[in-house]
C-alpha cells in the first residue's frame, strides 16, 4: 500500500473524563501528546465504522491524555466511542531522522543474516524498556534486539531488507 493510503493506529479511546464530554485517550506517539499534531484522524469503531475527525486538542492527565474533540459535549456520547482506534495516514508523519524508523516501516521487511541466512520477515517491533526488540515470523520466531549496528547492520527500504548479524541457530 502506498504511504499516503497506509493507516498508522496511534491511539485509542479508553473512556470519558469528567462529565463535560472529554476523552480519555490511550496515545503510542512519542511524546503521547504529539497524537494531537498529526491530524486529520480516521476513528474507526469496533463496530468497523469509520469517520474522519480534525480539531481534536487535548493535554496530559497521568497515564492518558484527556482530549476534547469539536461538538462533543455530552460524557453518554463519549462512553458510546469506548474502543474506537485513532488513525492516521501515514503520510501524515514527518519523515524519520537518520538511523531512526517508525516501527510500521519495518514491519513484512525481509531479515537475512550478515551470512546471507534467511530468517523470516519482521513480524514487529516491541519495548523492553532499555532496548527495542524485531520479531521475525520464519521457519519459528526470533526476537532479535534492534540495536545497531551491533545486531541491525542495514535496513535497506529499497530492498525491502533487514540485515542482522544473529546467529539463526539462537
Amino acid at each position: 500500500m502506498k504511504d499516503t493510503e497506509r493507516r498508522i493506529l496511534l491511539g485509542r479511546i479508553v473512556g470519558a473524563f469528567g462529565v463535560r464530554g472529554e476523552i480519555k485517550l490511550e496515545s503510542w506517539t512519542e511524546p503521547r501528546t504529539a497524537i494531537f499534531h498529526y491530524q486529520p484522524w480516521i476513528l474507526r469503531t469496533p463496530a468497523g465504522q469509520e469517520s474522519t475527525l480534525t480539531g481534536a486538542r487535548g493535554r496530559q492527565s497521568g497515564k492518558h491524555l484527556v482530549a476534547v474533540f469539536p461538538d462533543i459535549t455530552d460524557r453518554d456520547v463519549v462512553e458510546a466511542m469506548y474502543g474506537t482506534e485513532v488513525y492516521v495516514a501515514r503520510s501524515a508523519l514527518p519523515p524519520p531522522k537518520p538511523d531512526e524508523y517508525y516501527w510500521v516501516d519495518l514491519e513484512g521487511l525481509q531479515v537475512r543474516t550478515v551470512e546471507g541466512v534467511e530468517l523470516g520477515r519482521a513480524s514487529h517491533l516491541f519495548s523492553t524498556g532499555s532496548n527495542d526488540v524485531l520479531v521475525v515470523q520464519g521457519d519459528r520466531e526470533r526476537m532479535i534486539p534492534f540495536v545497531q549496528p551491533e545486531f541491525v547492520v542495514s535496513v535497506d527500504f529499497e530492498a525491502n531488507l533487514i540485515v542482522v548479524d544473529w546467529d539463526p541457530e539462537f
